[in-house]
């Protein structure tokens, strides 16, 4: 059977005001697909793998790029905290959707949650040099994409993945998996109450996911030397990870 070719649209949400009802309502749409798909889980046993020096004198940097409302990484947090005591937790999204209670949870787990309000093809734009002190350019130990790289195609996600690539020493993404299964899935969204934008952009993403190597293709192996894996996870999803050599 013909692959899916990849085509990319934009969605609607990603053009709604942050506190449009439709958006709110789709945001707590995803919260509940993510336990469906089993995000969490995925995510977690993907960052199992790796020695991180979570327990470290130092707090583990991470960042989360298109972070939304920053309640996926809670939920991660939750299931890492005992692993990842002290993390220092910057929420990369170019709108402003992480509220206090959010930061308040985090702190309790010992986490130092910090918005970081910014378009992330400024981000890739900004200079690796400034990566010194406590901004988003800043190195990181790990930095996390969650159902965000589909956004984008071309000369635009080679150039994300370059910049995360001298940023990080540990990338992971997890994202949609471009399947006539997914795709079918997709189309069933509706059953679980989900409204109108979540409906049409289910479908969207699903036609804008990964498949194959498509990802590490476009991965800087080359530079510093990385060890990348890819491949599909769970019923619905896709993920692409890479460890800087001597530091899985």
């Amino acid at each position: 059977m013909t692959p899916l070719p990849r085509v990319v649209h934009a969605e609607t949400l990603d053009g709604l005001a942050e506190q449009d009802p439709r958006a709110m309502r789709s945001r707590r749409d995803l919260r509940r697909v993510h336990r469906i798909m089993g995000t969490c889980s995925i995510l977690s046993r993907n960052l199992r793998a790796w020695s991180l020096p979570g327990a470290g004198p130092q707090p583990l940097r991470v960042l989360e790029l298109g972070a939304g409302d920053g309640s996926l990484m809670l939920r991660l947090a939750r299931v890492l905290a005992a692993r990842w005591p002290r993390v220092e937790l910057g929420l990369l999204d170019r709108q402003a959707l992480v509220g206090p209670d959010t930061l308040r949870q985090y702190a309790r787990l010992g986490w130092t949650a910090t918005p970081l309000r910014m378009d992330v093809l400024d981000w890739v734009a900004a200079a690796p040099a400034a990566a010194q002190g406590g901004d988003s350019t800043r190195r990181w130990d790990l930095i996390v994409a969650n159902l965000f790289l589909h956004h984008f195609q071309g000369r635009q996600l080679g150039e994300l993945m370059r910049a995360a690539a001298e940023r990080c020493d540990h990338f992971l993404a997890c994202e949609p998996r471009r399947s006539r299964f997914a795709l079918a899935a997709s189309h069933l969204i509706g059953v679980l109450g989900a409204n109108a934008v979540t409906r049409e952009d289910a479908v969207l993403s699903v036609h804008a996911g990964f498949r194959d190597r498509e990802l590490g293709a476009l991965w800087p192996a080359g530079e510093g030397g990385w060890a990348t894996r890819e491949g599909p996870a769970g019923a619905f999803s896709h993920c692409f990870s890479a460890a800087r050599t001597g530091a899985a």
